[in-house]
């Protein structure tokens, strides 16, 4: 029974905020500044998960060495942004490189 009732708050919550953003997003400006501060924090959060995995891993991640995780990130920052700021292109090269280092050092 507890977990039908939990079930049902999880949904309700959820559609909830579904049907908020929907009635508020007309109302949004994508160039004002609130939804450039939102982007700015995500930017920032994304940064600070990133750095956090890479300097403070936990897990096996952690049993790598740091040179392999900064190099990796290093060849992933450089071809993003040679690749004209393609984000798959800096994943898969960041993911790559991390993957031969571990596997072939």
């Amino acid at each position: 029974m507890s977990e039908t009732i939990m079930l049902l708050c999880a949904i309700a919550g959820t559609y909830l905020w579904r049907a908020l953003g929907v009635a508020f997003s007309a109302r949004i400006e994508p160039d004002g500044a609130l939804f450039r501060w939102v982007s700015c924090v995500s930017y920032a959060m994304l940064a600070a998960l990133i750095s956090r995995m890479t300097v403070l891993p936990l897990g096996s991640l952690a049993e790598t060495p740091m040179s392999f995780r900064l190099g990796a990130m290093a060849v992933a920052i450089a071809v993003f942004l040679l690749a004209r700021r393609g984000m798959f292109s800096g994943v898969i090269a960041g993911v790559g490189t991390f993957i031969a280092l571990v596997a072939f050092a």
